[in-house]
């Protein structure tokens, strides 16, 4: 049985200070098993790997630029955490050419099916992207990850790189709920939570999540915008965006400290 699936959803974004801001959106997410891209690409009439299709998925624009499962094992090997045999990489699909991805998550899946290795990959407007290497180090009695590690990108543009990101991940099940939170040291500063339904990846379910959500990369794009106008004319203004991280990667302890510069 395939791992790969579709995700109906909703992102929610809540700010909480210095002025208070919410926004709900309806989306649809991929997961995908990054060894079972070339097969899809055959399965699927409306997805492609590679090559443009009402969705498809590009090498281009995740990692860097080489093809997707190899980049992983890269990261895998720098990491120093065994036993990850495959990934899940949950995402936003190119939608007519287009795509923007917030936020890519990878999971790094042991024989068991459970991950021992998180990736997530953030970018930003201004075409660039950091990356966060996080191993799983799991709570006693909870099948929910929680994970943090230290802001170090320019991402919105009200925000300066301080800060510490925590993430909670519930199990890839029928139902699926991954949050992020920006904690400085004033406190929280932003929450966000994508919460999706999961079903078989098809060419008639990944049809209806398009009649559902439209154009899904414009509309996520044109909504950052568009939120970020309503913020200006509440009063937050632009910081000055800094020079970004030498390293596009940073690896973390298992406790979200930052091992690698």
């Amino acid at each position: 049985m395939s791992a790969s699936a579709l995700y109906n959803g909703v992102v929610v974004h809540k700010r909480v200070r210095p002025v208070q801001h919410a926004l709900r959106y309806d989306v649809f997410s991929l997961l995908i098993d990054c060894d079972e891209l070339s097969q899809l690409d055959r399965r699927l009439r409306l997805f492609s790997y590679n090559r443009f299709n009402i969705c498809s998925l590009h090498d281009a624009n995740h990692g860097d630029g080489t093809p997707i499962a190899a980049y992983l094992r890269g990261i895998v090997e720098q990491s120093g955490v065994n036993g990850v045999e495959r990934f899940l990489m949950l995402c936003y699909p190119r939608v007519l050419g287009y795509v923007f991805n917030p936020v890519t998550i990878y999971f790094g899946l042991n024989a068991s099916g459970n991950p021992a290795l998180i990736v997530y990959e953030v970018n930003n407007t201004f075409g660039e992207r950091q990356t966060y290497v996080v191993p799983v180090e799991r709570d006693a009695g909870s099948d929910t990850l929680h994970q943090s590690c230290g802001k170090r990108f320019y991402v919105s543009p009200f925000n300066s790189v301080d800060g510490r990101y925590s993430f909670h991940i519930t199990p890839l099940e029928d139902q699926i709920t991954i949050g992020i939170a920006l904690h400085t040291e004033e406190g929280p500063l932003l929450k966000a939570f994508f919460r999706g339904e999961r079903t078989e990846l098809t060419d008639a379910t990944l049809a209806r999540a398009l009649a559902r959500t439209g154009w899904l990369s414009v509309k996520v794009m044109a909504a950052i915008h568009y939120e970020a106008l309503k913020l200006w004319f509440k009063g937050l203004r632009l910081v000055q965006r800094p020079r970004r991280p030498r390293s596009a990667i940073a690896y973390m302890t298992t406790r979200g400290d930052n091992v690698e510069q």
